[in-house]
């Protein structure tokens, strides 16, 4: 157990939780910042919807520019897991576990959670290079301007997979649903809305994934079809990072796990805040510093008033 007791406990050193050690430094608050090292933000090939990068950025980059610039005001995350999270009568008590087995106890006035979501990814080889490649993507919202007129292929099954495919609709006139569990998941309701725009359904449950090269992606279906496209929509979902929330009390949203905030980004349990995906259903970067930027300022607003 450490001796101090710090002000905030941020968990994540992603834009959001990055952000918002900056914000409460500068507010010269103490801050401790651990996290996993496993960032989302990791995974972007390049964005072109960041604000201020004409040309796109990569998430590494942005990554990268968070820590140099938290480093300014000496805020160094430790790589850790938080494997416990605990309340008493002056604020948390965090039990984390380094990489190499050490561990640690940290108190904090405050929490702020910023542990991002998971996403329930394809099973494929060669899945990150996909990835890396823009074949396979996960956000529509974030890159769908970057596959206009492209043949697209969106993967999952019921109504967020079709609502995918028809927001991609927009961007080309050649966007497909790939079914993993086969045409049954489709309800009458959906083939017609899908019927609607034009979009084509493969019946068959899709059996293999395969990267051709940097340029398309092979579906294989169950009944051996092999189908060719430019890319691939992975629409199966996240899952909220939000065990520590969990462990609190937190009241949650029953249908992703997302830690539920009021404006402030205050959850229920007092002296807990939450930002960027993990508290929203638009996973986006602008959202995360919005996110950060308000619980930071609501946090030193809190510590200033007792």
């Amino acid at each position: 157990m450490e001796d101090r007791t710090y002000d905030c406990l941020i968990v994540g050193a992603g834009p959001a939780g990055l952000t918002a050690a900056v914000y409460l430094t500068r507010f010269r608050r103490s801050v401790a910042v651990v996290d996993t090292g496993a960032s989302r933000a990791s995974r972007i090939p390049r964005s072109h919807n960041v604000p201020g990068f004409a040309d796109g950025v990569t998430g590494p980059e942005i990554l990268r520019r968070h820590v140099e610039q938290a480093g300014v005001f000496g805020v160094h995350a430790r790589r850790a897991e938080v494997e416990t999270l605990a309340t008493h009568d002056e604020g948390f008590t965090c039990l984390s576990m380094d990489e190499n087995g050490g561990r640690a106890a940290i108190q904090a006035r405050t929490v702020l959670l910023a542990t991002g979501v998971q996403d329930n990814e394809p099973a494929m080889p060669e899945l990150a290079e996909a990835i890396s490649a823009g074949l396979i993507r996960i956000c529509p919202v974030c890159d769908a301007f970057e596959a206009i007129d492209d043949d697209i292929a969106v993967l999952g099954d019921g109504p967020g997979a079709v609502a995918e495919a028809v927001f991609l609709r927009t961007y080309s006139d050649r966007v497909r649903l790939l079914l993993t569990d086969g045409a049954q998941c489709l309800s009458p309701d959906d083939r017609e809305r899908l019927a609607s725009r034009g979009i084509g359904i493969v019946e068959e449950q899709i059996a293999a994934l395969v990267r051709q090269d940097d340029e398309r992606m092979i579906v294989r279906t169950a009944g051996g079809e092999r189908l060719s496209y430019d890319t691939i929509y992975a629409a199966l979902g996240t899952r909220a990072r939000s065990g520590l929330a969990a462990q609190l009390g937190a009241e949650l949203d029953a249908a992703c796990e997302a830690v539920v905030v009021d404006k402030h980004q205050r959850a229920s349990v007092p002296g807990l805040w939450a930002a960027g995906d993990v508290a929203s259903s638009l996973n986006q970067i602008a959202v995360a510093w919005g996110h950060a930027a308000v619980a930071a300022t609501d946090i030193h607003n809190h510590l200033r008033g007792g």
